[in-house]
């Protein structure tokens, strides 16, 4: 993103968050007047992280819920697995696991910043720092023009140019400066960073299909019976969690979950015959066909309700590829599905963001979820990156000040002008703004993600 010195480095790995200019030590460099910047303030969209809900209204007693086909991580609260009285052994691996979500964080602004760097020095453009981090420099060096560093607060990173730096030595009207390019080459290093993401998103799950293969999940016949309330309608008509209904009458053979619960629904206090498959250690581990007959109980809103869970009865495979042609069109069909899932997720938390916005995450959650994924599944990760590549691609494409997204909005508008530039003040204070409001939000998401942890409930 293009940033003056008074507003400091933007954000463009996801959701921004800004340096406090009140605070001297976390001040943008001298020489870092334009910057493009990705700090790890994010959203958390609830199709990767969750499942989703096949319908809000459940007839049948607790809420049902059903994983998505290709939303493979663990559905775990936000917390890191550390307890209080942890043996050395529990310990070491949470750590281990933080560790593991850090890296893949670091990594993603990496390659971020990669980005914007590769495509300003591809195009001769001057660029004077490159710093993976906030704050004051840990290490650093300078190879020609450009001061590398390695900083303090470790959540993001940016790219620093010398558009407004008196004693960079350039001339104000130098047309290597990046505010004095023509509009493709500032077009291209300002969206260079969200490419970079999508690329590193892709060579993410094409690594996964060609080492441990990609998720898959087959819907098979019938409902699954997830669980069953113990007392409930469905627990004394012999009901048991792991019992698929294959038929039940007046609905099609292989009924769905929605016409199941439509038809309990509409059935309180009468006979409903479910046809059921029932295998495993309760059918004497041999697989048996039932006829049950389960009379629902009557809501509070006259409707019936069995107190079950139900889910699409699905089957969960891992498919490897046996050439790099199926591993292609694996990666490709897997980065369609998890693209769909962020995009909808991002759709369904800006249209209902009363009800979703708890699902607005920052850096301590997305951490925390990265190592819970770390420790259940050391492949899980492959899906992590994946997904926090997109998400993180996605966000920033927003047209919103302090956003990769708004950046470009402003360059697109002084096209549209016939090239007439934008006043730097007017652009100033739209930026000003936004990064205000993205640092006034990524404080609450760190606040509130922190006391959320399992580890800080527990000693509060």
């Amino acid at each position: 993103m293009l940033w003056p010195r008074s507003v400091a480095p933007p954000a463009s790995t996801h959701t921004t968050q800004p340096w406090p200019t009140n605070r001297p030590h976390l001040q943008a460099p001298k020489d870092a007047k334009l910057s493009t910047s990705s700090p790890l303030t994010m959203i958390i969209s609830k199709p990767p992280f969750r499942p989703f809900f096949h319908s809000p209204s459940l007839a049948a007693g607790p809420l049902r819920r059903h994983r998505h086909p290709h939303s493979h991580l663990a559905n775990k609260p936000f917390s890191v697995a550390v307890a209080v009285a942890a043996s050395p052994s529990d310990l070491l691996a949470s750590v281990q696991s933080v560790a593991s979500a850090a890296s893949v964080l670091a990594s993603i602004v990496l390659v971020h910043e990669s980005g914007h760097f590769v495509a300003a020095t591809s195009r001769g453009i001057h660029v004077s720092q490159f710093s993976i981090g906030f704050g004051p420099a840990l290490a650093s060096f300078r190879l020609g023009a450009v001061e590398y560093a390695l900083r303090a607060i470790p959540l993001g990173g940016y790219v620093g140019f010398p558009d407004d730096d008196p004693e960079s030595g350039f001339a104000p009207d130098d047309p290597d400066l990046l505010r004095n390019r023509p509009v493709p080459d500032r077009l291209l290093v300002v969206s260079a960073g969200v490419i970079a993401n999508f690329i590193f998103a892709f060579l993410i799950i094409y690594a996964q299909a060609v080492t441990v293969g990609v998720p898959v999940q087959a819907l098979l016949s019938g409902v699954l019976v997830p669980d069953v309330v113990t007392g409930s309608a469905a627990a004394r008509s012999g009901l048991l969690a792991g019992d698929v209904i294959l038929a039940v009458p007046g609905a099609a053979p292989d009924p769905s979950v929605p016409a199941l619960v439509d038809l309990i629904k509409s059935s309180p206090n009468k006979k409903v015959l479910l046809k059921v498959s029932r295998a495993g250690p309760a059918a004497g581990d041999k697989q048996q066909f039932l006829d049950l007959t389960v009379v629902p109980d009557t809501s509070v809103d006259g409707t019936g309700r069995i107190g079950v869970q139900l889910s699409p009865n699905y089957r969960a495979t891992r498919v490897h590829p046996r050439n790099v042609s199926e591993a292609t069109v694996l990666a490709v069909r897997e980065f369609r599905a998890l693209g769909g899932a962020v995009l909808d997720g991002l759709r369904q938390t800006f249209l209902n963001f009363s009800q979703t916005a708890e699902k607005v995450s920052g850096p301590v959650a997305i951490i925390a979820v990265g190592a819970e994924v770390a420790r259940s599944s050391a492949d899980g990760l492959f899906q992590f990156a994946a997904i926090i590549n997109l998400n993180l691609a996605a966000i920033n494409l927003l047209p919103l000040p302090a956003l990769d997204g708004g950046t470009l909005a402003l360059i697109l508008l002084e096209a549209a002008r016939g090239g007439q530039k934008i006043p730097r003040e007017i652009e100033r204070r739209i930026m000003s703004s936004g990064i205000l409001l993205v640092l006034m939000v990524s404080m609450f998401l760190i606040v509130r993600d922190t006391l959320n942890l399992d580890f800080i409930k527990q000693n509060m």
